[in-house]
């Protein structure tokens, strides 16, 4: 026994030996401290060994190397620290209500409370905000959340739907800090702005771009936008993109996403230039709404397929589809197949270019119009009027009301209002939410679709819609012009 213990005791000092040879070699071939070996002797915990760590003292660069980035970063937060104060955050709330069937074929109403965000700046010390009309239309209530965090009910002063935009008023006795509606003819392509909101929801966010090109159109209401590289993203809506002087000289309106189910920014926002924004201030707060010129008269571009039917071989102009019964146009003689080719001596670009021009004349004004007419070129005279937005269809009990929700019951299509991100995708028009299964919509209609026009006339927002298909179903079968995954349909509604 005693043998093989010194066997066993002699191979465990000959493997020990071996290994603290082995280890000390890797130490001495790899640099190392010997010390490190034996750490009790020193008095040094080998599980809390010091490392070495020298932290730079020095700025990579000084000051005087980066002189101009270090004084444009300075003027960058000059600029912030002064705009930020006059930029606020929405929030607002409502309810919306929807009817529906239960299972024995009922109808019903139901009522869902409704919020929404958005951003906007304060334009006057008295506490006028300007914003976009989506970020509060329908809403019932309306607070603002002003930079240093209080908090504040607000009141409708007007709003313009078309353009998308609308005055509020915090309502409080306070003196408040404004930004300055800059001069946006003076905006040049190329020229540093920063748009400032409350994306998200997340609060007050300043990020810094370039006017990316000027002109840009959504659709035939909201044209010569500010197009900008500036990051802006859901809850934007409103706020203002400023100039280096610290002046608004838009309001942020849309972005561009391909993603509809999650849109997001991607290098493409719009603006809604401030001398659009300034004059339909000025109107609000004058007379409580805006004031367009109108004409009467249903236009559009001149496509190679149009010019080759009427044999107008120039570019600019716009065609006549037909004119209002009694409306000026009407009454300076304008005709179908017409081209109109210069406007109080402007010559016509395109359509959207003559509808800036008859809405922003004055009321009462008697215009020229050069017009083509198989060949030759004639002379009228109009007399502009103010453009009446059509009524806001409400349910109430009077006959009138009835026959509209039995007319409306019939057709049986329901609609709601684009997002922004969805006009920024689509342009103007209505999206169908609901088919009612007994209805003459039932078939041709389906959830999902997009309908642009009614009857060759342009729709805006779900009111509209509503209005012009009671007036047109009564009568006659209904032409809408419909976006169905992304092909262009053409569909009719029977009459009632």
């Amino acid at each position: 026994m005693f043998p093989a213990f010194k066997r066993f005791f002699l191979l465990l000092l000959v493997s020990v030996f071996f290994f603290l040879l082995i280890t000390v070699l890797k130490t001495w071939c790899s640099g190392g401290d010997f010390s490190s070996l034996i750490p009790s002797f020193l008095g040094k915990s080998g599980t809390n060994l010091s490392e070495g760590f020298t932290p730079s003292e020095k700025s990579a660069l000084n000051l005087s190397d980066v002189e101009m980035i270090s004084r444009l970063n300075q003027e960058y937060a000059r600029l912030t620290q002064a705009v930020v104060p006059s930029v606020v955050s929405i929030n607002t709330a409502g309810v919306r209500i929807e009817k529906e069937m239960n299972f024995f074929g009922h109808n019903f109403v139901r009522s869902y409370p409704t919020k929404g965000q958005g951003s906007g700046v304060i334009i006057s010390k008295e506490g006028h905000v300007i914003t976009n009309h989506h970020v509060i239309a329908g809403q019932e209530k309306i607070s603002i959340t002003l930079h240093d965090g209080k908090s504040y009910n607000a009141t409708m002063v007007g709003e313009d739907p078309l353009l998308d935009i609308a005055v509020i008023k915090i309502a409080s006795n306070e003196t408040f800090v404004p930004l300055k509606l800059g001069d946006s003819s003076k905006v040049e392509v190329g020229q540093l702005v920063f748009a400032i909101g409350n994306p998200f929801g997340l609060g007050e966010t300043v990020t810094q771009g370039i006017i990316s090109a000027k002109e840009r159109s959504l659709s035939d209401n909201q044209r010569d936008l500010f197009q900008t590289d500036a990051a802006i993203n859901p809850g934007n809506s409103g706020g203002p993109l400023v100039n280096v002087n610290g002046e608004i000289i838009g309001i942020n309106v849309a972005i561009y996403s391909r993603d509809r189910n999650n849109p997001s920014f991607q290098g493409v926002g719009f603006s809604i230039p401030s001398n659009e924004v300034r004059e339909a201030l000025e109107q609000i707060i004058q007379r409580g709404r805006p004031i367009r010129g109108y004409l009467g008269v249903q236009m559009s571009d001149l496509n190679p397929a149009v010019r080759q039917k009427l044999g107008y071989v120039r570019n600019d102009g716009s065609v006549v589809l037909n004119t209002t019964p009694g409306a000026p146009a009407e009454v300076a003689g304008l005709k179908s197949s017409d081209v109109v080719v210069s406007y109080d001596g402007e010559p016509v670009k395109d359509t959207t270019h003559l509808i800036s021009l008859v809405q922003s004349s004055i009321i009462g004004k008697k215009v020229k119009l050069d017009v083509w007419r198989k060949d030759r070129l004639v002379t009228l005279e109009a007399t502009i009027t103010e453009a009446i937005s059509p009524p806001v269809y409400e349910i109430s009990m009077d006959q009138k009301a009835k026959d509209n929700i039995e007319i409306l019951r019939g057709i049986g299509v329901e609609v709601r209002d684009l997002t922004d991100t969805e006009r920024a995708l689509n342009g103007t028009g209505v999206l169908v939410t609901r088919i009612l299964v007994t209805s003459k919509a039932n078939g041709i209609l389906e959830p999902g679709d997009l309908i642009v026009s009614l009857n060759n006339s342009r729709i805006s927002s779900s009111n509209e819609f509503y209005y012009h298909l009671v007036v047109s179903a009564a009568m006659r079968s209904t032409s809408l012009g419909i976006v169905r995954a992304g092909i262009s349909l053409h569909i009719n509604l029977p009459k009632l």
